[in-house]
């Protein structure tokens, strides 16, 4: 069987402290949670670019991943830089709009990506 290459490699964001708030937010969830989360970021990673239900463009350069955890609604905000998909955000949504502070924080991890060599 021949494995078919991933179009994207994935990365966490990484904090000035060498911290990374996406991974540290999954290992708080439960085992089956961080699973149907992985399976779709594996989704995007090996058919990108993809769209609708999977991924929704939110602004120029930042996507969601968007999955359903049976019932809880967990969204991974990203972008996109090169052949790597930086994921910069995590989140539990509980209302139908992107809560202005989670899209702000994804802002703001974006705009310190730029700041370094990654673009």
């Amino acid at each position: 069987m021949t494995r078919i290459p991933p179009i994207l490699t994935v990365a966490f964001f990484r904090t000035e402290a060498d911290n990374e708030p996406v991974r540290e937010w999954l290992t708080g969830l439960g085992r089956e949670q961080r699973r149907l989360i992985g399976i779709d970021i594996k989704t995007v990673q090996l058919g990108w670019p993809i769209g609708m239900p999977v991924v929704r463009k939110l602004e120029p350069k930042l996507w969601e991943v968007r999955s359903d955890l049976e019932g809880i609604i967990a969204r991974v905000i990203f972008t996109v830089v090169g052949s790597q998909m930086i994921l910069l955000h995590g989140f539990i949504k509980k209302s139908q709009k992107t809560p202005t502070v989670d899209l702000q924080t994804a802002r703001q991890r974006h705009a310190k990506l730029r700041g370094t060599a990654h673009e």
